[in-house]
Order: C-alpha cells, then structure tokens, then sequence
C-alpha cells in the first residue's frame, strides 16, 4: 500500500518508519543532531512550498511534509487496517 505525503509525493507503507509533529525538531536536541545528519548527507526532501507540519522518516530519506502528523499516521492506519 501507499501513502501520500502531500504535493505529489506517494511512498510505500512498508517504508515509514516513523511520523512526527514539526514541533518534535525544536523540542528535542536529539532530533534535530538525526535531521541534521540527514541533511549533511542529503537525505531530507522538503515537499510543497507550503510550511512542514510533520516529518516522516523512512528507511532511505527524511521528508518534510505539509500535511499534518496526525492525518498520515490515520492514513498509514487505515491501510494498514484494509
């Protein structure tokens, strides 16, 4: 199954690994060492032009999406669900 993170960005189910709220980032300094790591190795994509509002890790990249961590993780539910 999939998952839309928003804009046209569509990945597997089976790849997340993880979904936060944005705010995640600034409260913990351990997540923003991993996201920077990340960046450093090119692995965060931002989608849309509108402001993140949740990131989702996966097993390859870290995306920054403008739909919200509570709608993906219902998303990523429902289709686990079916």
């Amino acid at each position: 199954m999939y998952i839309h993170l928003g804009g046209e960005k569509i990945i597997r189910t089976s790849q997340v690994v993880a979904i936060f709220d944005i705010s995640i980032e600034q409260s913990s300094k351990l997540s923003r060492q991993f996201v920077a790591q990340a960046r450093k190795n090119r692995e965060v994509e931002t989608i849309g032009e509108e402001d993140a509002k949740s990131i989702v890790v996966t097993d390859e990249r870290v995306y920054y999406s403008p739909i919200s961590s509570s709608t993906l993780k219902k998303r990523a539910h429902h289709l686990v669900d079916l």
